[in-house]
């Protein structure tokens, strides 16, 4: 078998939630079962991966949990619902593959590393909080929690009141180099969940969660480029990206550059809740070293590898 190089595999959420009808855990469990199937392609293909997730939904459930349990038991902190997301996703992604690999023969082995991101106390995002999370309040229970707890809290789109907290920029993966190790002992890797759990950094060095949630992309890329990764790959919910996207014009991408990327961002092709963070993601990818990246959904990530289909991102 030939060896293709390291890979970073971003899945998003469609990865273990595939609609509001398959939340349950036996169902993103049979979710990750269908997504390990691809890795195993790529292992079988000659990749070594790491794979990183999203968490937003399970984040969401801990939370509503923890906010209906609150006369009985104590709240938990958001760093602290993405450690064990972190957790019981790996636990997931590790069981579905280490059948994959019993079934194929593969002798690999999968480790799950919870993972912190260190973010900078002085980023601007946390004077401006703005990424919802939790479940939508009454106006009055809103200005509670305000009170009593210091929650930011926004009305949103007439739907109710919700918690917003800071989406800083990560800055650094502490544990970058275990997981580098790990690869390099030949284990498929499991990391950076929801982005990294988001720390800051003491002025003695020593490191304390935040209250903050990180762009699983952003933490994806970042891991990338400190373990010098050769590919980012990025699945979603579409086979490719396009320009005028559900408008007349549209037109689905094979292959663009660096410069051209940064040019239709500025155009303002790509929206702001979807596909713009993963773009910038990738170019920050590519301005820390990176050699080349690809979009894609789950079904297509061989076809796309193979260079059939997906978008390409080259320097």
């Amino acid at each position: 078998m030939q060896k293709k190089g390291l890979a970073v595999v971003a899945v998003g959420g469609n990865a273990l939630i595939l609609d509001k009808d398959h939340q349950t855990v036996p169902d993103q469990f049979n979710a990750a079962v269908k997504t390990v199937k691809r890795i195993a392609d790529m292992i079988v293909d000659g990749w070594d991966v790491v794979i990183t997730h999203g968490n937003g939904p399970q984040v969401g459930f801990i939370l509503r949990r923890s906010e209906l349990a609150a006369h009985e038991l104590h709240q938990v902190p958001l760093d602290y619902c993405g450690a064990d997301t972190e957790g019981s996703i790996g636990y997931m992604l590790q069981q579905a593959l280490y059948n994959e690999f019993r079934e194929r023969g593969i002798k690999k082995q999968a480790a799950t590393v919870i993972t912190q991101t260190i973010v900078d106390s002085k980023d601007p995002a946390f004077q401006n909080p703005t990424k919802p999370i939790g479940s939508f309040m009454e106006e009055e229970l809103a200005m509670e929690k305000r009170e009593k707890e210091g929650w930011t809290v926004v009305e949103d789109a007439g739907r109710g009141w919700r918690r917003v907290v800071p989406s800083p920029i990560p800055q650094t993966i502490v544990e970058a180099d275990a997981i580098r190790t790990l690869i390099d002992n030949g284990f498929v890797v499991v990391a950076v969940g929801g982005g990294g759990i988001p720390v800051m950094q003491r002025e003695d060095g020593s490191l304390i969660g935040v209250e903050a949630v990180i762009d699983k992309d952003f933490g994806s890329a970042i891991l990338a480029s400190m373990i010098e990764a050769d590919l980012f790959l990025i699945s979603t919910a579409v086979e490719k990206v396009a320009i005028n996207f559900n408008k007349s014009g549209q037109k689905w991408l094979d292959k663009i550059t660096v410069a051209e990327a940064q040019k239709l961002i500025e155009e303002g092709q790509f929206a702001k809740g979807s596909m713009l963070p993963k773009i910038e993601a990738i170019l920050k990818f590519m301005a820390g070293g990176g050699k080349k990246a690809l979009i894609t959904d789950p079904a297509h990530i061989k076809d796309a590898l193979d260079g059939k289909t997906g978008t390409w991102i080259v320097p």
